[in-house]
């Protein structure tokens, strides 16, 4: 078994006025929200797939598909959980997640450090582990237009202690 295993998320969610918008295990005041089956989390969904993908897993979608109603406007958090457990019964815990959201607004930067508690939290992690930066796309693309929004997640899996 190798002493580590590294793994590479993205998720994008197209953004509505009216929907909620649930980003990093926290629920965010904004006039739009991301349209989704679940709560929409790119930041959860992203590091899901870093998760999965470096034990391989399949992704997301393989474990909780987004035509089941199990899953109907579903906590990500509760995803993260179950898909950590998926991890460390493959014998790897998380050595650490870094993590980018694309989004034009709003404004993340004073919401990180709350985000970065809750999925320290729910992953059971080291208090270094999470890392969370945002950028905006300088107004370029789909996150530039707030048409939607997109995280990137790469995570470093380490072998679990016996």
């Amino acid at each position: 078994m190798m002493p580590f295993r590294i793994g590479y998320g993205y998720d994008v969610h197209r953004l509505a006025v009216g929907e909620s918008l649930w980003l990093g295990g926290i629920l965010i005041e904004h006039d739009k929200g991301t349209v989704a089956h679940s709560d929409g989390d790119v930041i959860i969904h992203a590091l899901c797939d870093a998760m999965l993908g470096a034990v391989k897993l399949r992704d997301i979608g393989y474990h909780f598909p987004d035509n089941s109603a199990d899953f109907k406007n579903v906590d990500s958090k509760i995803l993260l959980a179950k898909v950590k457990d998926l991890v460390e019964s493959k014998g790897y815990v998380l050595g650490n997640a870094d993590i980018t959201i694309a989004a034009q607004k709003p404004k993340l930067k004073n919401h990180i450090p709350l985000m970065e508690q809750k999925l320290t939290e729910v992953l059971q992690a080291d208090d270094l582990a999470i890392s969370i930066k945002a950028t905006t796309t300088e107004q370029l693309g789909f996150e530039g237009r707030e048409e939607g929004m997109s995280a990137h997640a790469v995570v470093l899996l380490v072998k679990k202690e016996s």
